[in-house]
This record gives structure tokens, C-alpha cells and sequence, in this order.
């Protein structure tokens, strides 16, 4: 497993600087995040710089929407559209993968308007058309779809792995898999570690945050357990924080690398 760090976090100007910072404080690369639209796309010759460089960028998350699950046609096109573009634009630097949820904050069941924008039916079939055109599109480029669900309170779609792992097998490629974030898993999954272990067979990326959306070890989760289930489990992705850091990062970073490292089972 590798620990790798959202772009956001480490302290820099360029990638080849937060780079600098990271690899001396314990970790192994950075996660990009990426908004469509031709944004990533501008951003090819810093990334192909960067990769040149030696910094190891294994992952991009979609940031800011639209999403591929919107109501609006023309919005899920371009969700669809920026998703490409993200998969493409990782695969040119040695990446494995683009993070999207179905939605972000678009609506809630579980506060007021209660009402859906669209059926259960109507959202599963949206959701599968659109990952199967992107499973196609990361098949081509060598890379992976890694589908997120979020909680109760920021997407109505998809909240727990098992229901990603269902849309993804119903999709039926391979580069179309699950990502898994603990402090999403913290709000909405009876037991996370047994859904780590139910969604082993699809999971290819885990987002580390614990149960305040702080970093590792400054809420409850036990970091040891996770880190012993994805183990068993014969996980070696890469671990990504993404979290509101309590602290300076200069202080809160190598800290977390190391407290995480000390409870990771050691390869066998």
C-alpha cells in the first residue's frame, strides 16, 4: 500500500516542490485534483514537467462539478466530457486512475426537500450509461474509473461501497472500479471493515479521513484495523489523504505518515 497525499495539502509552489516536502516527510506521491472543461487539459506540460521530474502522481479527483449522475442532459454531458479529459490527461503521466462521485451537494434525501429530482430506476440507469462510456474511454487509455460514494448529505445516489460495487459489475469492464473513503464509510456503512471486505474485488483506491473529516488518528477510527483488513484482504493501492488537516502541514503531515506507518502490517 502506498500512502499518497492530495495536491491541496503539502506546502509549495509547484508539484516538483510539494513533491520535495512529501517524499521527506514519509510519503510516496500525490493525488491531483482536476476540474474539466479544458482546465486539466491546460495543465498538461506542468504535469508532463513534473512526471519528467520523477514526482509520482498515481491519481486525479474530479473537483467542482458537474457530475455524471446530474439531472440536466447538458450537464452530464459535460460531466461525461471532464471525466475524459481527467482519465487522458493521468494516463499521459504514468497515472492509474480518475476519482468521480455520482453527485456532489445536487440534493439529499434525508433533509428537506424530500422529494427526488429523479427516480431510483431513472438514477441507476444514468448512472450505468455514463460508466460504461467511461470505462470504455479508461480502457483505451490504459487507466481506471474509480467511482466514490459519498454520504447521505452530499449525494442521494450512492453512499456505501456496496452499491458502487453493484453499479460497477453491472457495467462490466474492468477498468470501471470502487474507491472507498472512510469518513464517508464512518456515516453510512453498518460495519466498514466488513464492507471493505465485501467490496475487496472492486476496490482500487481508498481515501484516508477520519470520523470529524480530519486527518488520520484525530477522530475514532481505528487505523489500525483498517489498514489490517485491506492487508487481508490483499489490497496494495494507493492509501490518498483527503481531510482537513488540524495542524500546520508542515507539523501535521510527517506526523500522520509516521503514525500510519508504524500501524501498517508489514509485507509478507
Amino acid at each position: 500500500m502506498r500512502l499518497t497525499c492530495q495536491e491541496r495539502h503539502p506546502p509549495g509552489e509547484t508539484l516538483l516542490d510539494k513533491w520535495r516536502f512529501l517524499e521527506g516527510a514519509g510519503w510516496d506521491g500525490i493525488e491531483l485534483l482536476g476540474t474539466g472543461d479544458g482546465a486539466f487539459r491546460a495543465r498538461a506540460r506542468e504535469l508532463r514537467d513534473a512526471h519528467r521530474a520523477g514526482v509520482p502522481m498515481g491519481t486525479v479527483c474530479i473537483q467542482g462539478g458537474p457530475f455524471i449522475g446530474d439531472v440536466d442532459p447538458e450537464r452530464r454531458a459535460r460531466a461525461i466530457a471532464s471525466m475524459k479529459e481527467l482519465l487522458s490527461g493521468i494516463s499521459e503521466v504514468g497515472g492509474t486512475g480518475a476519482i468521480t462521485p455520482a453527485s456532489y451537494g445536487v440534493h439529499t434525501t434525508s433533509l428537506p426537500p424530500y422529494e427526488r429530482p429523479r427516480s431510483p430506476e431513472e438514477d441507476r440507469e444514468v448512472l450505468v450509461a455514463a460508466l460504461a462510456e467511461l470505462g470504455e474511454h479508461a480502457a483505451r487509455e490504459g487507466t481506471l474509473v474509480l467511482l466514490e460514494p459519498l454520504n447521505r448529505y452530499e449525494d442521494h445516489m450512492l453512499n456505501r461501497v456496496e452499491q458502487a460495487v453493484e453499479l460497477a459489475e453491472a457495467v462490466g469492464l474492468d477498468s470501471v472500479r470502487v474507491m472507498a473513503d472512510l469518513y464517508h464509510m464512518n456515516i453510512e456503512e453498518a460495519d466498514p471493515l466488513q464492507a471493505l471486505r465485501d467490496g475487496a474485488r472492486r476496490l482500487a483506491h481508498v481515501h484516508l479521513s477520519d470520523s470529524n473529516r480530519g486527518q488520520p488518528f484525530a477522530g475514532h477510527v481505528d487505523w489500525g484495523a483498517v489498514l489490517a483488513t485491506l492487508a487481508g484482504v490483499g489490497y496494495d493501492g494507493d492509501l490518498a489523504l483527503e481531510c482537513r488537516l488540524h495542524g500546520e502541514p508542515e507539523d501535521a503531515l510527517p506526523a500522520v505518515a509516521a503514525r500510519l506507518r508504524a500501524v501498517m502490517p508489514a509485507r509478507g
